[in-house]
């Protein structure tokens, strides 16, 4: 009997451990999931830095040599302008695959630590019930 009150306690407490392991890498994964979303913001803030900086270079350049911003020089700012754009859409893209991963990964660490913790209380209740059976046996014998 003391071994299926040991048994018992004992899956019981691996299945409140599981669940608990589970949600602490669940909770890894979603801060993860924020910083990505700050890197993601970062990366395209310092594009658009450095693309500003370049289309300043740009103007300064056409207005020393003393050409209007029209034809070449324009269509110069035009293309930095859209590539920048362009590459923006890349970054938030890439964030954005990035982040859903750590949203399934937060998912799966929760599921898999439910699943764990039910076969804990599975293998509690079965310990239980087999000493109920034995002890019947006993009696019965």
């Amino acid at each position: 009997m003391l071994d299926a009150v040991l048994g018992y306690k004992g899956n019981m407490a691996s299945a409140k451990a599981a669940r608990q392991v589970g949600e602490y890498n669940a909770k890894v994964a979603e801060n993860e999931q924020v910083l990505l979303q700050r890197a993601t913001r970062q990366k395209e803030a310092n594009l658009r830095k450095s693309a500003e900086r370049l289309q300043s270079t740009q103007r300064v350049a056409t207005a020393k040599s003393g050409v209007q911003m029209s034809g070449s020089a324009l269509e110069a700012l035009r293309d930095t302008f859209f590539n920048t754009e362009l590459d923006a859409i890349g970054i938030r893209y890439a964030g954005s695959i990035e982040e859903a991963g750590k949203i399934n990964e937060a998912a799966m660490a929760r599921a898999t630590a439910s699943a764990q913790s039910a076969q804990f209380k599975t293998a509690a209740y079965r310990t239980v019930l087999q000493s109920g059976e034995k002890m019947a046996k006993v009696m019965m014998g």
